[in-house]
């Protein structure tokens, strides 16, 4: 089906049900004055704030969204395009989520890679990849923070921050228990419990498991329902000590055990010339010939400890935390088989290829192999491993007077070690030699100091001012030279040791229309530290480094409750420049993994969050975000597709190198929508409601280079919820539906060996059920 019929459908789906609707509440009068949208509140500037008071472009999630969008057993990813100008990708299945904001971002899936956008766990920033992806249960709201974060959050956020709230321990007696069931055996529980222990002691439980069985064919070996599916377990237990209105403390624990799929590659679904799913294609089956159907295995367990004191005219707040992951994913990287063996029957309807190889890698093409699905030019299988571990320190001062001047100011550490672990051989696709594997380390270390002030000109204009001074400090060297290494003759990889500081600052300022509006501009400098890229130790090549990037960005905003508090609306313009801009140049002829900087990056764009209290059962939000990016380095240039299956439409230099100047960033959306719908109807101790969902994703252009192949457009999806809650029992049972167009997506490609792609999930359909008590 087209894009334009599928977005068609999809509009046609969201009209029905809106159609529906509006005839339902036909008969209803207008709201009264007591209904009105609810106040949120933001934790942004470390503060607790109403959202439409924060000089900052920032979107929430919580309640009736996260309900319906991990319903299906979804993971951390699935936020992604419910928030304008936020999307998110992985072609490392659960473990290794890449998000962007605004554009920036890093498609890196090495587990040593750094990113702009940083996620924030109860206060905790979450610096790894593996780390990033801690399962979502019992959170009490998501905020999105977009542009850059650098003054209170630190280095790293470029492009902004994901600050996820769980639900924290009340004296009261709460919890809720929730399950679901749905297709491929989806089976999700989720629950918490909590209240007072002893006097001044409370506590709270909270449970997760997400389960799936295998679904997905290998018609290869001719194994039915071999891979796909996963079993991912979490916990975290919390205590809050108490005494009096003072102090307080607050120990956070959680864990984590994962058991799944990597992600499923599938081999050269892409025609020449074309970025439409072929005959190869078919989501329920692969054709593997390694990788051992794909496994993956996570573990993780943290811990954190809040200590708040109140004080006359100021508190005092420190975090001291560490997290710990350690597991490791093995993927048939090029998607399908490369065998000697060719007698094989080729299955019917699948392209295949036999040509002379170099098997033996003396430089002659000397051997007949079979490759399907179409011409595989390389056997790639990959097996990383991965052991990190980090701690963290924050303290900082905050003024508690109500004058016209507030204040905070503070100190941050932080120190990481990561060992990352390669089969060099298995990456080579040798067989049968298990071979001593490559192991390199990895250490970071950085201190930072931080104020802000804001302070009231006038009753309705705020000023506010913040800078922080960063300083770290990264380093590298191989702790196990591979077999493969050995073999070749390459034992003698120098250590790196990188170092850089950074002064970044904020100049933000409010003025106040009315009681219900503002208008707000900000100027924001932001800091990504330098990165080591040293994943090609473990194939010959020499580590790559890429120098600290810094961005300047500028922002204007507007903020109102309007209708009397009935409509909210919230946009902003954005326009910034990346200095050194970081990427990542993968695969490409030279199928390798290394970092480049680039002169300049340019963004710029806008964003739109509104949401409408129709009428007291009838609530509408959308949101749209437009996000043009453009690289900015004459003579930057990067290996295309090694396969010779893609058609480059970037120049090419005299290397055949393509020239990158002027495109836009790596998988960086242009454009994004969002839009929710919810009706309920009252009904005898409660009311039937229908929730639905859509998001859309414009251009986005996959590759460094540009190809006719490697782009997408047009894609979305639409979810679906519709239940029954009992307000006399505070029960709620739902059927639910996730992508229920069943649409194809293309979420990320690989080019050296053949036109690889892998896709989003399919169809799922299901009911839960939902239980509170208190």
């Amino acid at each position: 089906m087209k894009p334009m019929m599928k977005n068609a459908l999809a509009l046609a789906v969201n009209l029905a049900i809106f159609s529906s609707v509006a005839q339902a509440q036909s008969e209803e009068t207008t709201p009264s004055k007591s209904a009105e949208l609810e106040t949120i509140t933001v934790t942004a500037q470390k503060r607790v704030q109403n959202i439409q008071e924060v000089p900052i472009s920032i979107a929430t999630l919580s309640g009736q969204e996260f309900d319906s969008l991990f319903a299906s057993g979804q993971d951390i990813m699935s936020i992604a395009l419910h928030v304008p100008g936020l999307y998110a990708e992985s072609s490392n299945g659960r473990a290794a989520p890449r998000f962007y904001i605004r554009g920036l971002g890093n498609v890196d899936f090495d587990l040593a890679a750094s990113q702009p956008v940083s996620i924030i766990m109860d206060e905790v920033v979450q610096e790894n990849v593996v780390l990033k992806s801690f399962p979502l249960f019992d959170v009490q709201q998501v905020e999105v923070l977009r542009g850059p974060q650098g003054t209170l959050f630190g280095r790293n956020t470029t492009a902004g921050i994901i600050k996820f709230d769980t639900v924290k321990p009340t004296e009261s007696f709460e919890g809720y228990a929730k399950l679901g069931y749905g297709s491929y055996n989806t089976l999700n529980f989720e629950g918490a419990v909590g209240g007072e222990l002893a006097t001044n002691l409370s506590g709270r439980i909270s449970v997760l498991s997400q389960n799936r069985d295998d679904w997905i064919d290998n018609g290869y070996t001719g194994e039915d329902d071999a891979f796909g599916g996963y079993h991912e377990n979490a916990w975290r237990a919390q205590l809050l000590y108490r005494p009096s209105d003072d102090f307080s403390a607050l120990l956070n624990l959680h864990g984590r055990d994962l058991d799944g799929t990597a992600s499923v590659f599938h081999a050269n679904v892409f025609d020449t010339g074309s970025n439409d799913l072929n005959n190869n294609y078919d989501r329920d089956k692969v054709y593997y010939d390694g990788g051992d159907n794909n496994p993956q295995s996570y573990e993780g367990f943290g811990g954190s400890l809040k200590l708040d004191w109140s004080l006359d005219t100021f508190s005092i707040t420190s975090i001291t935390a560490f997290e710990s992951a350690e597991g490791s994913s093995r993927g048939d990287i090029d998607g399908g088989v490369y065998t000697t063996d060719t007698s094989i029957n080729v299955p019917e309807g699948i392209d295949y290829d036999i040509y002379l190889a170099d098997t033996d890698f003396d430089g002659t093409p000397d051997t007949p192999v079979l490759t399907f699905p179409g011409t595989i030019t390389v056997s790639s299988v990959t097996e990383d491993m991965a052991d990190v571990s980090q701690f963290t320190q924050e303290i900082r001062f905050a003024s508690l007077t109500k004058g016209p001047f507030q204040w905070q100011f503070g100190a941050f550490y932080f120190d990481s070690d990561l060992d990352v672990e390669t089969d060099s051989y298995a990456s080579y696709g040798f067989l049968g030699n298990p071979a001593q594997n490559t192991i390199i380390n990895q250490e970071n270390t950085t201190w930072a100091i931080f104020g802000q002030g804001s302070y009231d000109l006038t009753e309705d204009f705020n000023l506010t001012l913040g800078v922080r001074y960063t300083d770290d400090e990264k380093s590298f060297h191989v702790k196990q030279y591979g077999q493969l290494m050995v073999d070749l003759g390459t034992t003698s990889i120098d250590p790196i040791d990188v170092s850089d500081d950074n002064i970044s600052w904020e100049l933000s300022g409010t003025y106040t229309l009315n009681n219900d509006a503002i208008l707000y501009g900000r100027v924001a400098s932001g800091f990504r530290a330098q990165s080591i890229q040293a994943r090609d130790v473990a194939f010959q090549l020499e580590p790559s480094v890429a120098d600290s990037e810094t961005i300047l960005s500028y922002e204007l905003g507007y903020k109102a409750d309007l209708l009397d508090k009935r409509l909210r609306l919230n946009t902003g313009v954005f326009y910034y420049t990346v200095d050194d801009l970081q990427l990542s140049a993968i695969g490409g002829a030279s199928n390798s993994n290394q970092l480049l900087n680039a002169d300049k990056g340019e963004g710029y764009g806008f964003e739109v969050d509104l949401e409408f209290l129709v009428t007291e059962n009838l609530l509408l939000t959308a949101g749209y975000s437009l996000n043009k990016t453009e690289i900015q380095d004459a003579d930057l240039a990067t290996a295309p597709c090694g396969s010779g299956l893609c058609t480059v439409t970037d120049p090419l230099n005299a290397d055949g190198l393509a020239i990158i100047d002027g495109n836009p960033f790596q998988s960086a959306p242009e454009t994004t929508f969002n839009a929710t719908l919810r009706y309920g109807y009252p009904v005898a101790n409660g009311e039937v409601f229908i929730y639905t969902d859509y998001v859309y994703q414009g251009e986005t252009n996959m590759a460094l280079y540009e190809s006719k192949e490697f782009r997408t457009d047009g894609q979305f999806e639409l979810g679906l919820r519709v239940g029954y809650e009992n307000y006399d029992h505070n029960y709620t049972i739902a059927l639910f539906g996730r992508n229920i167009t069943d649409e194809d997506n293309v979420k990320g490609f690989i080019d050296f060996s053949n036109n690889t792609g892998f896709v989003n999930d399919p169809a799922i359909w299901g009911i839960e059920g939902k239980i509170m008590f208190f």
